[in-house]
């Protein structure tokens, strides 16, 4: 049997692996069904899937498996791209057939085009061919600009080579997202990428870079923000003299709990949706909110730490550890979210007179209009607004404004 058409099934075989007499029993197919969650590339899709889906509704058919479908969930999760380097080589030979290895700037390129005389008038040259030319991206910096001797000694052939750059002395390529590949050289190594922020960090920026199953640009400029979101992470809980380990037992605020449990909602129902992008965000505003509130709480960090154990496993660990636990994070329970911290007893409501706003007031929500105009025309700021005056009325939308008219 050939190795497509056997790895066209392989997921019916491991519900009975170890069986000599058929590919699965019955019994076993019965109790196993289905695949719960299948994830695969766009091009294992094609090239693998497709044929799985023909052999499993052939067996159904034929009356072997219970099911015509082989998972109950199918995510095809999109590329990571590369940001591809391309200096273009302009091919053209003299009159006197000497043949040079030109290569142009890309700011140059219309130039050349719209003015002869940026080369030796004395020469024939052909003018219409510029052959774009991958160069290796370790060989340009963030700002486009190419190392021209090191590119020189990359290859034999462009050792003499001459290069026609901007008007500053650099030598700009032309960018563009395509496939990561060797054979492109856009190859971003993970393990560079580890040695420089961590593995924790690539981890996160992968899953922040879009959604699952969407083609993402890889961007090595983007990393350091979700490089110092962890390291803002771990400063929460290093505020002690010294920048040494500090948490303490108070009791938490309202405002702590609240940014807790509705990051808890949110990433629990994230993980549940593989929507791990928009997860990374959710604990990029958490830690923000927290670093504002200053809060260094145990009751509010351990199951913070919980929750973002999946996605950078290794700084939990460190921090798990740190917070006194001698087992592995891993083991732990997944926080739940409680709904009695999520639910709004106040709101800050914009006061305005005559329709323009002068200050605003934390009210409770289950005031009545009257309660709140006397709070409204108690306070000292309306005081000095109406400066003795009596308004005409008082407009109150529960939940959004009061506006004083007259």
């Amino acid at each position: 049997m050939p190795g497509w058409a056997g790895s066209s099934w392989y997921f019916n075989r491991y519900m009975d692996a170890g069986n000599p007499e058929v590919f699965a029993s019955p019994e076993a197919l019965n109790y196993w069904r289905d695949v719960d969650l299948y994830l695969g590339g766009s091009e294992h899709a094609s090239g693998h899937l497709l044929y799985s889906r023909f052999w499993q509704k052939f067996l159904f058919d034929r009356g072997f498996v219970p099911v015509d479908e082989y998972a109950k969930k199918l995510i095809n999760q999109g590329m990571i791209l590369g940001t591809s380097a391309f200096v273009y080589r302009w091919d053209y030979q003299s009159t006197n057939n000497r043949q040079k290895t030109i290569f142009v700037s890309k700011n140059k390129l219309k130039d050349i085009e719209a003015n002869r005389e940026s080369v030796n008038k004395e020469e024939s040259e052909d003018w219409s061919r510029f052959t774009p030319i991958h160069a290796d991206v370790t060989m340009v910096n963030a700002s486009d600009e190419l190392d021209m001797e090191a590119f020189k000694k990359w290859r034999p052939e462009y050792a003499d080579a001459e290069f026609i750059t901007e008007d500053d002395g650099t030598f700009i390529v032309k960018r563009e997202v395509e496939k990561m590949s060797k054979s492109k050289y856009n190859v971003v190594n993970p393990d560079d990428i580890c040695h420089d922020y961590g593995a924790d960090t690539l981890r996160m920026y992968e899953m922040f870079l879009g959604p699952l199953e969407q083609a993402k640009p890889w961007n090595t400029a983007g990393i350091t923000g979700v490089h110092g979101f962890l390291k803002k992470l771990w400063k929460l809980f290093h505020s002690g003299e010294n920048r040494g380990f500090y948490v303490n037992d108070d009791q938490p605020t309202k405002d702590s709990l609240k940014t807790l449990h509705k990051t808890i909602k949110k990433v629990t129902e994230d993980i549940e949706a593989f929507s791990f992008n928009t997860a990374v965000s959710s604990f990029m505003i958490c830690v923000n909110e927290l670093s504002d509130q200053k809060c260094h709480n145990r009751t509010i960090l351990e199951p913070l730490v919980v929750l973002v154990a999946p996605f950078a496993p290794h700084i939990a660990e460190e921090l798990w550890e740190r917070l006194g636990h001698s087992g592995s994070i891993s083991s732990v329970d997944y926080p739940l979210y409680e709904e009695q911290y999520l639910v709004e007893t106040t709101k800050t409501y914009p006061i305005s007179f005559n329709g323009k706003m002068r200050f605003t007031l934390d009210l409770p929500l289950d005031l009545s209009q009257e309660e709140v105009e006397q709070i409204v025309m108690a306070h000292e700021k309306t005081q000095a607004q109406l400066g003795g005056r009596t308004p005409k009325k008082i407009i109150f939308v529960p939940g959004k404004i009061v506006n004083v008219v007259g």
